[in-house]
């Protein structure tokens, strides 16, 4: 959806979000698995771009609706983490929350909020702008608990009370 948004048709002046989202778009497309999420993706992808081109005829019109629309995707995925902050702070552990995840999830809000402000674009600058504040909450989360996260318990099954004898 973003690279559509960057293209000139929806919002000019914006190849740094095509080439980035574009590649990215390429990149998921190793992952078999993913393979039919993807498909329904791009069922859905092209109902957009239809519509948009057909219905909106300014700019400035597809430029919002595509917005709007990469808004809420965005939200939801800057907002998926949500579960796992939840699960950290019942247990107090952050062993199911990598760390390198939550700090690139910072980081690529950063960036991206940085470049919405310098072109004042507010549709990549609301969802950014949250993402950063989520991943600021994230490292926050693992900075409070890294300390009390018993890194040696084993997800293994416990081992049953009797034990026959090794033959």
């Amino acid at each position: 959806m973003w690279s559509f948004y960057g293209l000139p048709i929806v919002h000019p002046d914006s190849l740094l979000v095509v080439t980035i989202n574009g590649a990215g778009f390429f990149i998921e497309l190793i992952y078999r698995k993913i393979i039919s999420a993807l498909l329904v993706e791009a069922i859905f992808f092209a109902v957009v771009v239809f519509i948009t081109i057909h219905v909106f005829h300014t700019t400035k019109d597809r430029s919002m609706i595509i917005g709007i629309l990469c808004i809420i995707f965005n939200i939801i995925m800057y907002a998926s983490p949500l579960t796992v902050m939840k699960m950290v702070i019942k247990t107090k552990s952050v062993k199911y929350m990598p760390f390198a995840l939550s700090l690139a999830n910072f980081c690529n809000g950063v960036v991206w909020s940085i470049y919405a402000l310098l072109k004042f674009d507010p549709y990549v600058l609301i969802p950014n702008g949250l993402g950063s504040l989520s991943g600021l909450v994230q490292l926050i989360l693992y900075g409070t608990y890294y300390r009390t996260t018993n890194w040696d318990d084993n997800d293994e099954k416990p081992k049953p009370e009797v034990e026959l004898p090794k033959v």
